[in-house]
């Protein structure tokens, strides 16, 4: 593991990020590799109209797929 000098890192202000989902290229990767295998996600779409609903649900933890707002919907709402 590399060193460095963390006087140096907190008086420079700066600091360090990391993400456990990977980056542009590992996120490309799988989405190819999902569309050659067809996987697809596990979600429930909702419209604008159902959001208040779905916020609800997921307070009572009554989700069991992530949801996914068809912003198509969104036109309609208004």
């Amino acid at each position: 593991m590399a060193e460095f000098n963390t006087v140096q890192l907190l008086l420079g202000r700066r600091r360090i990020a990391g993400s456990p989902i990977g980056g542009i290229r590992e996120t490309q990767e799988m989405l190819d590799f999902c569309a050659e295998k067809n996987i697809l996600p596990d979600c429930e779409m909702i419209n604008m109209e159902q959001i208040n609903d779905a916020f609800a649900r997921m307070e009572c933890a009554d989700v069991r797929y992530r949801f996914v707002i068809d912003m198509a919907s969104l036109a309609r709402a208004t």
